[in-house]
């Protein structure tokens, strides 16, 4: 363990008006878990995209077992013993498990003296793979067949495949239930056994104590300091991120749910393997929280109700009149949004900028003779979003694809917040978030409902929903298991319902 694998150092990146990487070092001992932690903007990914050869270091040196390399490209990063697995996933949906796994390193073989690819070996690899991490499902599924947390498991099979030394993992765990967490744990441990080394980039500080050796904090592209997993708490590891004590980590609950805005009454989809006679009341003024396991259909009831999915049967009753939602158009007419689980895929249009994504669907809004689109008025709206909602970016033009998890979620929330909806859906709106930037997001949610606006979360962290919700909803299998308040609710009983039918 006192073996250094690899080492950086004094790296600098600099992005237009931002200081990305000031001068950042970093060690990794040989077979050994270390944690990469700091708030969203404190420059982890970028550091370790520098590691990869997404982006090119404007100062700094790489070495690997004491040598100097110089990382071009990721296929360099790759040729060396460098595998990345990416926050934001890289499959091709189109492709299958086997293709995704080894694109671009197709075993072959010969036949006839003409090179092909060897199907056979590929599929059966790939089973190798699958089992390794307890995913049951055929080499040749498609991946736009799997759910998110499949296909982050297909990402981390991808990087173990490379036979690598290091394996950087970037919030590997956001879309893993339990059962899949302890199942990556398993394999990291496996890793380090054979000398693997893991660097861990997590906002989870239960899970970074847990599974971490060492870890380095980073804050606005500086480094802080690194210190072994032993001597740390979760206390000193969040003052050490924000650079201050943070004592509570949910805004205090002000909110008085009112009226009921929306009634559900026996919904099922049309997809006889999805959710099936749901029902559930919405207030104005309440946060409703959906709890469950992966595959309870949590988000695809939401997408439901908003359009997204075919309905079988069932009713929704909104402000008193039965609601009839085709297509997502309809939902945001009447005043409903929707905000993703998966941001890169379903939120943010990563090659426009802020202003682009904060006003794409509120531009009927913003009409002069219903023709000419109102641009001062547009300008009025993207700058006072990004006053109320402080999200840090060099200015309005900027790509929101450079920005950080958090700010990139709160772009989601003011292009919602422009078109005047009264009801929130909000699924995982602090995944792969930092503790700063969860919070800043709940004061948002709890402002909104002071407001008087309505709010469903869907959460796979218990806490989050204690400590957000005035109800929770639990649903396992497609079905409701049970509703408690969120006064009265633990998180055993919450998972007890999460697992009533299983």
């Amino acid at each position: 363990m006192s073996e250094i694998l690899l080492e950086m150092r004094d790296v600098s990146k600099t992005f237009p008006g931002v200081q990305a990487l000031d001068h950042v070092s970093l060690k990794i001992k040989k077979g050994s878990v270390h944690a990469l932690m700091g708030e969203n903007g404190a420059g982890k990914s970028t550091l370790m995209k520098c590691l990869f050869g997404i982006y090119k270091m404007d100062s700094g040196e790489i070495l690997l077992e004491n040598q100097p390399v110089n990382i071009k490209d990721t296929q360099e990063a790759l040729t060396l013993g460098i595998a990345m697995v990416h926050q934001e996933l890289q499959s091709i949906p189109e492709r299958n498990i086997a293709e995704n796994i080894f694109c671009g390193r197709y075993p072959i073989k010969k036949v006839a003296y003409v090179k092909m690819i060897d199907h056979k070996k590929m599929m059966e690899d790939t089973e190798k793979l699958l089992s390794e991490i307890n995913l049951k499902l055929s080499p040749k599924t498609k991946l736009a067949d799997l759910s998110v947390s499949q296909r982050q498991s297909v990402e981390i099979a991808k990087a173990i495949s490379c036979s690598a030394k290091v394996v950087i993992m970037d919030e590997p765990t956001s879309s893993l239930s339990e059962h899949e967490v302890k199942a990556l744990f398993d394999i990291i441990q496996r890793l380090k056994e054979n000398g693997t080394s893991i660097i861990y980039i997590s906002h989870k500080i239960e899970e970074i104590l847990k599974i971490a050796d060492e870890v380095t904090i980073m804050r606005d592209g500086a480094y802080v300091g690194s210190w072994p997993s032993t001597e740390l708490t979760t206390d000193r590891i969040i003052q050490k991120m924000v650079g201050r004590e943070l004592t509570n980590r949910y805004p205090l609950r002000k909110s008085h749910p009112q009226e009921v805005i929306l009634q559900v009454e026996d919904l099922t989809s049309s997809d006889p393997k999805s959710f099936k006679n749901i029902s559930f009341e919405l207030r104005k003024g309440e946060i409703l929280g959906i709890g469950g396991l992966v595959g309870a259909q949590r988000s695809e009831l939401m997408e439901g109700i908003f359009g997204m999915r075919a309905i079988a049967g069932g009713q929704i009753t909104y402000k008193n009149k039965i609601l009839k939602v085709r297509r997502p158009r309809d939902a945001i007419s009447k005043g409903i949004a929707l905000l993703s689980e998966d941001r890169r895929a379903m939120g943010i249009f990563g090659v426009l900028s802020i202003f682009d994504n904060v006003t794409v669907a509120s531009l009927d809004h913003h009409l002069i003779l219903k023709t000419i689109l109102n641009k001062k008025s547009l300008n009025e709206v993207v700058h006072e979003s990004i006053d109320k909602m402080s999200i840090k970016a060099p200015s309005a033009k900027s790509l929101i694809q450079n920005l950080s998890g958090g700010n990139q979620q709160k772009v989601i929330i003011s292009r919602w917040l422009a078109n005047g909806p009264d009801i929130l859906i909000l699924d995982e709106p602090t995944r792969g978030i930092d503790v700063g930037a969860k919070y800043e997001i709940y004061t948002i949610m709890e402002d909104l409902v002071a407001q008087g606006k309505s709010i469903i979360m869907i959460s796979s962290e218990m806490s989050e929903l204690i400590g957000m919700s005035d109800r929770i909803l639990v649903m396992c299998e497609g079905r409701t298991s049970g509703l408690l308040d969120a006064a009265m609710a633990t998180q055993e009983n919450i998972m007890m319902l999460a697992t009533k039918y299983m």
